[in-house]
């Protein structure tokens, strides 16, 4: 099992409309073969004292039955479509791809 943690930086004042976008792909996303999760998560407050939260990041959670599904995704028709829908609101990906040890 693959597990995704992917930071988007929106430009500022845009997560909300990024969201809404990422959740109209989302149908799309969950359908795909080797599709375990995939959603998208905002921060919010814990008190925790070491959190630095910042309202222009998305971290959008995937999970993944293999590599090989998670590189099919990324080749998806929908993904491409979705990637230029949003490429004028984002202004950095960052992620981490990992599997348990």
């Amino acid at each position: 099992m693959i597990d995704v943690i992917a930071s988007i930086r929106v430009k500022n004042g845009f997560r909300d409309e990024f969201v809404q976008k990422f959740k109209a792909n989302l149908p799309a996303v969950l359908a795909e073969e080797g599709c375990i999760d995939y959603y998208p998560a905002t921060d919010v407050e814990s008190k925790l004292g070491i959190q630095k939260k910042d309202p222009d990041v998305v971290t959008v959670v995937e999970k993944w039955e293999n590599i090989e599904a998670l590189q099919a995704h990324a080749e998806a028709p929908h993904m491409t479509s979705f990637r230029e829908t949003v490429k004028e609101i984002v202004e950095d990906i960052s992620i981490t791809v990992v599997t348990r040890a």
